[in-house]
């Protein structure tokens, strides 16, 4: 920071982040110390190269002011990146309520015997921001590999090769819906052929009971036994099926 009786300047040096053909902008910020009002001018050794804005201006007591320094597009890069340029801020104690109207050439002359204050400032040149590296495809942890395509979008030979490979050798899903469909046609045709047996069974049963009360004499066990075996059974192939 540059600092004088009136302002101080801030930074002392102009810094552009040179780039051939394109306009590169920086910024000083002033800042008036005292409590009077500040006239200020800024001078430059090459005025058909940068464009400041304001050039002239008042600053209030103890008030700051931006100044945008814009240097125009450049052809051709200078030598070592090193730059000869001068800017001059001047500075001087003006009438409280002036603006930036009321100021003229004849206040910063200082054979007229105006106290003004000057402070040089040099211009440099950085290296301009690089830009963030782009992240490769695929590079990303947990993320599938991909393959490459080349610069006209299309894939290599030996690339066009392995996935052929890999399309032909995948095996084709078996389609089981018919063998399904018949298994299951299978089944509801016994299971329906064991309920009428069942239920035939079920009928000469009724039927002998029926036959006994009129006789007077009881089924023989022997046939009870068998009659509730294949109750049973047929109850047990139900349940299965």
């Amino acid at each position: 920071m540059s600092t004088g009786e009136l302002l101080s300047i801030e930074p002392q040096e102009l810094q552009f982040p040179f780039e051939l053909r394109k306009q590169i902008s920086c910024s000083l910020q002033l800042s008036n110390k005292s409590d009077n009002y500040v006239a200020f001018k800024v001078k430059t050794t090459n005025p058909k190269k940068y464009c400041v804005r304001p050039n002239t201006g008042v600053v209030l007591p103890r008030s700051t002011c931006d100044v945008i320094v814009t240097m125009q597009a450049q052809k051709e890069a200078p030598a070592d990146m090193q730059c000869k340029d001068k800017f001059l801020l001047q500075s001087v104690v003006t009438s409280p309520g002036a603006t930036a109207k009321d100021i003229t050439p004849e206040m910063f002359n200082k054979e007229a015997g105006h106290n003004v204050e000057e402070c040089k400032l040099r211009v440099v040149y950085v290296a301009p921001p690089r830009p963030p590296s782009p992240v490769r495809e695929g590079s990303e942890e947990g993320s599938s590999p991909r393959a490459s395509v080349s610069d006209n979008g299309n894939l290599s030979a030996s690339e066009f090769s392995a996935a052929s490979r890999a399309f032909v050798e995948r095996p084709e899903p078996q389609d089981n819906s018919t063998e399904a469909r018949a298994l299951v046609s299978k089944l509801t045709e016994e299971k329906n052929s064991v309920i009428q047996h069942n239920n035939k069974l079920q009928q000469e049963l009724d039927l002998l009971r029926r036959q006994a009360n009129r006789s007077g004499t009881g089924i023989p066990i022997m046939y009870i036994v068998i009659v509730g075996l294949v109750g049973i059974i047929l109850g047990y192939l139900l349940k299965k099926i």
